[in-house]
């Protein structure tokens, strides 16, 4: 079913709530999902809505218009409109380890994810028969020090080619450039661990190993030019104990990824993260 999805951002004020809802109301809207939240110490509102499109009164084409005129301006309102189709084109980024995607080809191929994924991009061969056995095109673009500014030329070719609308890298070992950033601002999804800045090199957790560390955890976040700094979208943590040995560490750390990423990417598609400077509200 298609819907609309409406992301608000204004200060705070009387009234509001009951003007996005009136004005849903009003247009024959059916509405499915509504959350906002204020911010105390900046006094800003922030909200969204969902409502179905088959019986609504406006044509898609004019709906940022007419709640512009009828209820942006009268709040001085910063809003984005979103559609839910057609399905949103997602490429994946990968190197060698598999546990990132293996799980989001799972979930795209059951249906848990509502997304079109035109290809993957690889730095290595090592993952070709997975992606291959979901029926995506693969493209295998290795990378040096010499080549990388003409394969990132390439890798952006391909995506404007296959018409993508964000990326994900599901632990791809490389480090893009600006220039390749901010041809995706905020489109561009990373996974790494929680060890950071503190277990940094190759060997994380072998180093954390050695340190008797007790938890493990994960972060999603978006993409920008301070490595792995980016606005947080999704966290998690699993516990670990003194009995487990560098191998289980690596297990337990690649479950937290997975399943973090995988939260990480349903929250952007379903248009419940809102960049806020260098953090993010996630709406319910």
């Amino acid at each position: 079913m298609e819907c609309a999805i409406l992301i608000i951002q204004c200060k705070d004020q009387k009234g509001i709530v009951a003007a996005v809802t009136q004005f849903l109301y009003f247009h024959n809207g059916n509405v499915q999902e509504v959350d906002q939240y204020i911010d105390n110490e900046t006094g800003d509102f922030f909200m969204r809505a969902k409502w179905e499109l088959k019986s609504f009164a406006i044509q898609k084409d004019h709906i940022q218009r007419v709640f512009s005129e009828t209820v942006g301006s009268k709040f001085d309102m910063n809003f984005t409109l979103h559609f839910n189709e057609p399905k949103p084109r997602m490429a994946i980024f990968v190197s060698k380890l598999s546990h990132c995607l293996f799980d989001i080809v799972s979930r795209y191929y059951s249906g848990q994810f509502d997304v079109e994924i035109p290809l993957v991009i690889s730095n290595h061969e090592t993952l070709k028969p997975v992606v291959e056995a979901f029926d995506i095109p693969f493209y295998h673009l290795p990378i040096t020090k010499e080549n990388k500014q003409e394969q990132e030329e390439k890798q952006l070719q391909l995506l404007k080619e296959h018409k993508v609308d964000f990326i994900v890298l599901a632990r791809y070992m490389q480090i893009l450039s600006p220039t390749f950033i901010a041809a995706y601002p905020h489109n561009i999804i990373n996974i790494h661990h929680s060890f950071l800045p503190a277990f940094v090199g190759a060997k994380p957790y072998h180093a954390a190993h050695k340190r008797g560390v007790k938890i493990i955890g994960a972060t999603g976040h978006y993409v920008t030019e301070e490595l792995d700094a980016g606005p947080i979208i999704e966290q998690d943590i699993a516990r670990v104990r003194h009995h487990n040995t560098v191998e289980e560490l690596v297990q337990i750390g690649q479950d937290v990824e997975k399943v973090v990423l995988s939260k990480a990417i349903k929250y952007h598609l379903t248009k419940k993260v809102m960049v806020m400077g260098n953090k993010t509200i996630i709406f319910n």
